[in-house]
């Protein structure tokens, strides 16, 4: 500004000695005076009149030049005061435009579905009678030996199903006995399905009896079979296969037919991001509980017996693997499970773990707001969007990458192959060599100069951005069968069930309230806008209409002061 008036004084001084109206390059220099002489007087009177502090003692001529450079460089700290600040506010908004804190109100459990609970047994194949069996250790003890010295495995005095099921209990079992060598085992293609399906200890004598509601039933009304990587389980108020997987998946084509407890209730179009339907009635599938404690939970009788267990197959640490999961979510048991041992009885209260999301950041990108709307992450096998369902998925197609083949459970369509036991060893580490894949590329993009907060991963398995999850909290204390029928005087029950060693499981939900957690913005435009209004106002007393008053004035006021001068001069 100074510059630009000493320009103008100096423009002004050299044709201040008359002007010649008849020469044409006079007439030009008097135009750029009258245009300097009215940049100054609009100068002036702007900063006389701003609203802007400091800027009156810059256009103020009879102060000492001094006074008006101590307040110029005070004007432009301000300026740069301002703008480091700013660029903070608006890094902010856009690397954390999300936070997560509680929810305004405290969320009812019949709000919810109950958990679904999938139980596998550690015994995945019965044994007959000693000497009418082979066992998987005799097997293995077998297959071993003959590998070692042919490399062909010609198992003697057995059956062509006895084989079948060997080779499926290797996928199974101890995993980490099978060295990279395994080859494969001659024979036609199995179906790994179908072999566990028929080797699956009797449903209603592992479950024993069960208690839902505070009403008894038949256990089979209640769960579905579930192809897991640890074989067959059974899942309560988990939804169907059909539910979750696309058309053209082996699981969707071998699903089982409706469940009793489905088609007692009303069916109703539930999602973990709509919630229930709000006209739906207290019977719905997924099945939710109105109130918290044991009367309105699950009570389950667990059974297994002594002579039917393969230490060998599963290791010392016999009974039941339980895993608490959302509807929608597939299980995968030996990732997260709670520990059922044999003679005991053991409660799970459940503490129900929630996020939800406000409508206001679904105009952020998914990497902005660091999670996936339902529609925003279409996945290849599975028709919801999970962050599991997804990894689950991602897992699939990595191991179908390096090893040319999926693991039996693993989601997959009718044309990929399934993988023999010479690959065992290879999808076995296949998940491993996936996590360290994902942790390079994310500290690779992390130590990028320019990388944004959120990474892209491979996988990109974000977590939903509505999010259901059941922590728990388990007691247990011993369970005695045996002694509790001596004392009773019972003994036909040990002798229909000889070897008998059960177990009880009660589960149920901790509390008739919890508080949930919420997606919702931290900086929206609003906030930023405010934001930059108070640092401008703390700095420099700035506000929109400072910034209308100064368009003002060198627009409309200077064309009138230009307007005046030109009449003068004529």
């Amino acid at each position: 500004m100074d510059s630009t008036m000493s320009t103008c004084d100096s423009e002004l001084e050299s044709h201040s000695g008359g002007i010649d109206l008849t020469s044409k390059k006079p007439r030009q220099s008097a135009n750029v005076a009258t245009v300097c002489k009215g940049f100054l007087t609009t100068y002036e009177e702007y900063c006389s009149h701003t609203s802007l502090h400091g800027v009156q003692y810059l256009g103020d001529h009879q102060r000492p030049m001094r006074e008006r450079i101590f307040w110029l460089c005070a004007f432009l700290i301000s300026i740069y005061g301002c703008a480091t600040l700013i660029s903070s506010a608006y890094t902010k908004w856009t690397e954390t435009p999300v936070i997560v804190s509680f929810a305004e109100k405290s969320t009812p459990v019949w709000n919810i579905p109950f958990p679904a609970i999938t139980v596998c047994s550690e015994t995945k194949r019965v044994l007959k009678p000693k000497g009418e069996e082979t066992s998987f250790a005799d097997l293995y003890s077998q297959f071993n030996i003959e590998m070692r010295s042919s490399r062909v495995f010609k198992p003697q005095n057995i059956t062509a199903l006895e084989m079948e099921e060997f080779r499926t209990l290797l996928h199974v079992c101890n995993t980490q006995l099978i060295d990279q060598a395994m080859p494969l085992i001659s024979g036609d293609d199995v179906d790994y399905f179908d072999v566990l399906e028929r080797m699956l200890p009797q449903f209603d004598r592992y479950f024993f009896y069960c208690r839902w509601l505070s009403r008894f039933g038949e256990c089979d009304k209640f769960f579905r079979k579930t192809l897991t990587e640890e074989g067959i389980c059974y899942t309560f108020n988990g939804l169907s296969a059909t539910d979750i997987y696309r058309e053209d998946t082996y699981q969707y084509r071998y699903s089982a037919g409706a469940l009793d407890m489905e088609n007692i209730s009303s069916h109703s179009a539930w999602s973990l991001e709509t919630g229930y339907d709000v006209e739906s009635d207290v019977v719905t599938y997924p099945a939710r509980v109105l109130s918290a404690g044991a009367r309105s939970g699950i009570f389950l009788a667990l059974q297994s017996f002594k002579q039917e267990v393969d230490y060998a197959c599963r290791g010392p640490v016999q009974g039941f693997k339980v895993l608490l999961h959302a509807p929608d979510d597939v299980p995968q048991v030996s990732k997260q499970f709670v520990r059922i041992p044999m003679g005991k009885e053991v409660l799970i209260a459940v503490k129900p773990s929630m996020i939800t999301t406000s409508s206001g950041i679904a105009e952020y990108h998914p990497l902005r707001r660091q999670c996936f709307l339902s529609h925003e992450r279409a996945l290849r096998f599975f028709k919801i969007y999970t962050e599991s369902n997804c990894q689950l998925e991602c897992l699939a197609n990595f191991t179908l990458t390096k090893c040319g083949c999926v693991k039996f459970s693993m989601p997959r369509n009718m044309d990929m192959p399934v993988c023999g036991e010479d690959k065992i060893y290879c999808y076995d580490r296949a998940e491993r060599q996936l996590l360290v894949r994902e942790f390079h590329r994310v500290k690779a993009l992390n130590a990028e100069r320019d990388a944004p907060r959120g990474v892209e991963t491979a996988c990109n398995c974000m977590p939903a951005c509505t999010s259901l999850a059941y922590n728990t909290e388990i007691s247990q204390a011993n369970f005695d069968l045996e002694e509790m029928l001596i004392a009773e005087g019972d003994t036909d029950f040990m002798k229909e069930y000889a070897g008998s060693q059960m177990s009880r499981l009660s589960i149920y939900f901790k509390q008739d309230q919890f508080i949930t957690s919420k997606r919702s913005e931290l900086y929206g435009i609003t906030e930023f806008l405010a934001n930059c209004g108070g640092i401008f106002g703390l700095f420099m007393g700035f506000s929109i209409l400072s910034l209308v008053e100064m368009i003002y004035h060198f627009t409309l006021r200077f064309c009138t002061n230009m307007k005046h001068l030109v009449k003068v001069e004529e």
